[in-house]
């Protein structure tokens, strides 16, 4: 079913982004308003999970959790991901329309690979 999907933003999305989602109606937790500065990402991707919210994050470790789940046969809602130097060739405008584009579908998350990497379309 096409839709909005709720969100949960690690430390490492920008805070204008951030902004833009919620300026935009879109249902977003922040995880510094849940966690202290420097909580490692194991915390933040278990509340996503708790939550049922799609984990909006620029990092590494957090995609490793991922694919550590999904190796272990553990389900969570749904991941977006794109690497931090993509921030050089996407503008916020540009990743807003990439989530708009997913919630008009109507299955963004595939559910063997419920992880979705953003890429600046060239």
């Amino acid at each position: 079913m096409a839709g909005r999907f709720p969100l949960y933003t690690d430390a490492d999305v920008r805070g204008h982004l951030v902004k833009a989602f919620i300026e935009r109606g879109w249902d977003v937790v922040r995880a510094i308003d849940l966690f202290p500065a420097g909580t490692p990402d194991q915390p933040h991707f278990e509340k996503a999970a708790e939550l049922d919210r799609v984990l909006v994050t620029n990092d590494q470790p957090s995609i490793d959790i991922a694919h550590s789940w999904l190796r272990e046969g553990r389900s969570f809602r749904a991941m977006i991901t794109w690497p931090q130097v993509h921030y050089d060739r996407m503008t916020d405008g540009d990743i807003l329309e990439k989530f708009e584009a997913l919630a008009e579908q109507d299955e963004p998350f595939h559910p063997d690979y419920p992880i979705v990497h953003l890429t600046p379309d060239f």
